[in-house]
């Protein structure tokens, strides 16, 4: 089965011939091998770039092994190339498994009439390191795993069925190959044990393995909601007996962030215009990792949802917090009080903004004021939205507030831009 990934393949197409070094970075099992050596491939042979000029390596291949070694690689690069006889594409993947790999992207910088492509996964490869190494010199594009619109391109049918498989067993393209309930559980629990835990295990030197596994499991059960490092380590404390520092379980945080495994959505507080650096949401990067670092225990719909609706904003591009609106309130004696009400998503769109409320229903008045009024008290221009579950027609109050189906949010890539 063939799945388009067109928004990374135009991306390596816009960034073709400009001089950088494209890195392609994502979590493991996402793809970045296909969009290589299969669909970017395809497109340089239907432009007319002969093959012989197009150097392809595989890095993680044992077959390759000798490669690993930096001037190995480049003898066996420069053999290749063939000089006067136009541009040579270089294509090398998982190309952290290579000693010194800095070191062989910066000479290839330096050979006329090249252009070098590489991929990077998991914490082996950080993207914090190609932007420090390659500052100026390299392009990162960022793959994820099959947004929502992707996987239902693929696999057609009823939407509400489709959409059902998705939030359970996520978007990694491998699943789509899966027939059985059963081999996508046990495919999805060797990627998350046996390569992104073990991996960020093995990368940081991790000693307290249990206790690393126990707070994955954490993060996943706090879909949609704040974690707390203080917090987490004072549990840890209180109900395994276990003394993990709270700054060591920020270092943990910050290590699955690193691996391309969960994101951190920062609170910010929109009246006030800075952020709190007290709490923050970690959302996985993938719904069928989330559910099976649970064993597929907690899948309730509205937390999945609003994990689907923040990867598919982060999928468009769009940097992505989480919303505080501070609001007083006064009462009948002249007494006023403080509240502070939650915005699911603050999204910047360069100059723009855009404030998103997930809601999974809104079967009553009273829900649904709930939740227009963390919207409704926020006092500037920028458009806001309410996504919900059910599949309704798009339609707008009198305040301007945006009503949309999830459906038509994630299937319409311009659905957030979109004019009223």
């Amino acid at each position: 089965m063939v799945i388009k990934r067109d928004k990374y393949l135009h991306m390596l197409i816009a960034g073709r011939d400009n001089g950088l070094v494209k890195v392609v970075t994502g979590g493991r099992r996402c793809g970045k091998s296909f969009l290589l050596f299969r669909l970017f491939h395809d497109y340089l042979i239907s432009q007319g770039v002969d093959e012989r000029h197009i150097i392809e390596l595989s890095l993680d291949d044992r077959r390759n092994l000798k490669y690993r070694n930096p001037d190995a690689l480049l003898t066996y690069i420069d053999e290749r190339i063939k000089h006067g006889a136009g541009r040579t594409y270089v294509i090398l993947d998982e190309v952290q498994f290579v000693d010194d790999f800095v070191g062989v992207l910066l000479s290839l910088l330096h050979t006329p009439d090249m252009e070098v492509y590489v991929s990077g996964s998991n914490s082996r490869f950080l993207s914090r390191d190609v932007v420090t190494e390659f500052r100026g010199r390299g392009q990162e594009i960022r793959v994820r795993p099959l947004s929502f619109a992707e996987y239902y391109a693929a696999v057609g049918g009823e939407r509400t069925l489709a959409w059902q498989d998705y939030y359970t067993y996520g978007g990694l393209p491998q699943i789509l190959q899966l027939d059985s309930e059963r081999a996508k559980r046990e495919y999805l629990r060797d990627i998350l044990e046996l390569t992104y835990v073990k991996d960020v295990v093995e990368r940081n030197r991790i000693k307290n393995t249990a206790g690393f596994s126990q707070l994955v499991r954490i993060v996943a059960s706090s879909a949609g909601s704040y974690v707390n490092p203080r917090r987490i380590s004072q549990t840890f404390r209180s109900v395994d007996g276990t003394a993990i520092a709270d700054k060591t379980v920020k270092d943990y945080l910050s290590h699955l962030c690193d691996a391309f495994m969960v994101e951190e959505a920062m609170q910010y507080n929109v009246k006030g215009r800075r952020y709190i650096g007290t709490n923050s949401k970690y959302y996985f990067c993938d719904l069928g990792l989330r559910n099976m670092a649970l064993n597929f225990r907690q899948q309730e719909e509205t937390h999945l949802m609003e994990s689907a609706v923040y990867n598919e904003l982060r999928t468009r591009g769009y940097p992505v917090d989480v919303g505080v609106v501070e609001t007083w309130r006064t009462s009948t004696d002249g007494t006023r009080t403080r509240s502070s009400l939650e915005v699911d998503f603050v999204v910047n769109n360069g100059p723009e903004r855009v404030y998103i409320q997930s809601a999974y229903r809104m079967p009553t008045d009273e829900k649904e004021s709930q939740e227009r009024r963390p919207l409704l008290g926020i006092d500037d221009s920028f458009r806001k939205m309410i996504i919900v579950g059910d599949d309704i027609k798009r339609k707008v109050d009198e305040h301007g507030i945006v009503t949309i189906g999830l459906m038509d949010f994630l299937l319409d890539g311009d659905s957030v831009e979109r004019p009223l």
